[in-house]
Parts: C-alpha cells; structure tokens; sequence
C-alpha cells in the first residue's frame, strides 16, 4: 500500500467529515467500490488497462475513482489578501485546509452547498478549481513580464492562476478553439480581474502558422483528454472510454504539443498536461516531442506526492527521460488524476525559434 497523506486527509471511513462533504460535493456516490459501480460503467478493456497500470494498487486506485474528491477553490490574492479572505470564510461556518503545493489552495471540508454562487466567487476572490487542476502552473511557473501562451484555455482556470502568479505583469494568449468555450473563458478572466490575458479563437494546432515569428517565454499545453481523471465527479467518462477514443484524441494532442513546443523560444518552458492516465495521451505525446530534440525536466513541487512517467509500457522500452514527468494517481494526495511533463526547449534547437 503507497504511503499517504496524514489521516485527515483522507475520505471515506477515514474522514469524519465525509457526511458534511456530502452535502456539497457533485459527482458519484459515496464510497462505492468495484462491486458497486453500475453496470456498464468499467468495461472490460479498462479493467484490463488499468490493472497493468496500477498493479496492486488497482482496488485502490477503484475506491478514490469511485468516490467523490473534495471540492478545492484558489484564492485570488490579486483581488484580497488572501488571510483576511480566509479568515473572512471561516467566520461564516467553512472549514478550509491548506493544499499543500499551492499556498492559495484550499480544500472545502464544509462550506455552501453551491461554491459558485456566493458573493466572493462572483466578485473574483476565489475560483473553484480541482486541486491537482492547480498542478500544471505551479510546474510552469510563470515569471512577472513574461510572454505565455495557453494553448487550450478554456474555461480558464490555469489561465487565472498564471495571470496571479505573475501578479498581473507580462501577458498571456490565451486560445480556445471553440467559441462557446472562449466566451466561458473571457467571463471568468473578467470576473478573476486579470488585465494581463489576451483571448483568441483558433485552431491550437494552426496557431505557428498564424502567429508567424512570435515566441513565448513559456507555454502550457493543458490537451484536451478522455478524462478519466473527471470520472471523480461524472462517470460519464469511464462510460465514453475506449481504446480507439485514445488512440484518435491522442493524434490531436500530439499535434497541439508540436504546435506549442514550436511556439516556444530557445530556452523557454512548456508544461504539456492531461487529466488522465493512459500512456498514448501522456509518455507517449511526450516522446514526439523528445524526437523532436526538446529536454525533459522533472519539476520540483513541494508536498506532492507522484509518480515517475512511465518508461516501459507493454512490453515496449520507451525512453528513460520520461520518468521526469508526473504521474498524479487519485490515491497518492485523493484528487483527481493527472499527468505533467515539463520541457525545455535548449538553446541550440534548430528552426527561427
């Protein structure tokens, strides 16, 4: 069994307040395990998938994925100081815990039914987001005065996140190609207050074209996915899951991390992240871009526990490097999944960039 968070960290028995979580976090029921998801739900090839992937870890690995995560907001320090804020909640009956690898992170172990409809969330002052979601940026790190690039924005979590942590200095192009989603995306930088966020509407994987010789000091590639990470909150998409679904969206984000990294300047970092586990979505998106001559580097994230990027995969040896990646499984720190690749593009990359 892997170690683990301290005690009160965990759910289900081991969290006395689970029946107060229940109350305010969405998703599937509480506390199912393998005999108890509907029918329909795991198909046999993901059984069969995932107990490659996890190993003796699998029964584990089904009860977090079958209950639900704690909600999560992030402070907006850039509108409130964010120990009155808190102090602020508090006062009105929330309980809010400190995460650990992102010092405006919190998880809600009670608060209202409804974390996006009160005052606080709708002047800006925090926004509910995952808390392994808040992973990708701080791997990123974006610097006050820099150029970034969001390749795929939308709804704009990351995006915000960024714009504060570079305390509202240099820019960020933030891309969606979905205009509905790029409208979502423009609502929540407005109510984030975020001047430094630029919003456009293309195609990510056309984006080199359109934006000729410009380059970003850094770029995040948060791909679209099959999601099994979401299935904390929706089964909807362990029920859509299937091998040819990878293999298909894994080509789009292979072309999008391509397009990203080419974007990138000499010297520059790109953060390449999915909110799954599937080796075609993740090591091996990542190894296109190993063959393209970028670096590997393993990011430094205080009190998170993950897991090495995987280096052989069904009997197929893949490159060494990729244990530099992330691998974040729902019962190392009880989020979500997710999978992050730092890359750095060296100095004497071939090409204008």
């Amino acid at each position: 069994m892997p170690n683990r968070l301290p005690a009160g960290r965990l759910r289900n028995e081991f969290n006395p307040d689970h029946a107060l979580l229940s109350r305010v976090a969405p998703g599937p029921g509480k506390g199912e395990d393998l005999e108890r998801f509907p029918e329909g739900v795991l198909k046999p090839a993901f059984q069969e998938r995932y107990r490659k992937l996890m190993g003796s870890e699998y029964e584990l690995f089904l009860r977090f994925m079958a209950t639900r995560p704690i909600p999560s907001i992030r402070l907006n320090p850039m509108k409130a100081d964010p120990h009155r804020l808190r102090k602020r909640l508090e006062s009105r009956g929330w309980r809010l815990e400190q995460i650990p690898w992102y010092d405006f992170g919190f998880w809600v172990l009670r608060g209202p039914e409804r974390l996006g409809a009160t005052p606080e969330h709708q002047l800006g002052l925090y926004y509910v987001q995952e808390a392994a979601s808040m992973v990708p940026p701080v791997a990123l790190d974006p610097q006050p005065r820099e150029r970034v690039l969001d390749l795929a924005a939308a709804p704009g979590s990351k995006t915000t996140q960024m714009a504060e942590m570079m305390g509202w200095r240099g820019v960020i192009l933030a891309n969606d190609s979905n205009l509905g989603r790029a409208n979502a995306l423009s609502a929540n930088i407005q109510r984030m207050g975020c001047p430094n966020v630029v919003v456009t509407v293309r195609d990510g994987r056309i984006l080199p074209k359109v934006l000729s010789s410009r380059r970003f000091d850094r770029v995040l590639v948060d791909a679209p996915c099959s999601a099994v990470g979401e299935a904390r909150r929706s089964w909807g998409a362990l029920k859509r899951w299937s091998l040819r679904a990878v293999r298909r969206i894994s080509r789009l984000q292979k072309s999008l991390a391509l397009a990203g990294y080419r974007l990138l300047k000499k010297g520059g970092l790109m953060v390449y992240s999915t909110c799954t586990l599937d080796p075609e979505e993740n090591e091996f998106v990542v190894l296109s871009l190993l063959r393209e001559g970028a670096e590997l580097v393993r990011p430094e994230i205080l009190n998170l526990k993950a897991r090495p990027g995987l280096t052989r995969w069904e009997d197929r040896e893949l490159d060494p490097a990729l244990s530099r990646a992330l691998r974040i499984y729902p019962q190392d720190n009880d989020t979500q999944a997710f999978f992050v690749a730092l890359i750095k593009k060296p100095l004497d990359a071939g090409g204008e960039c």
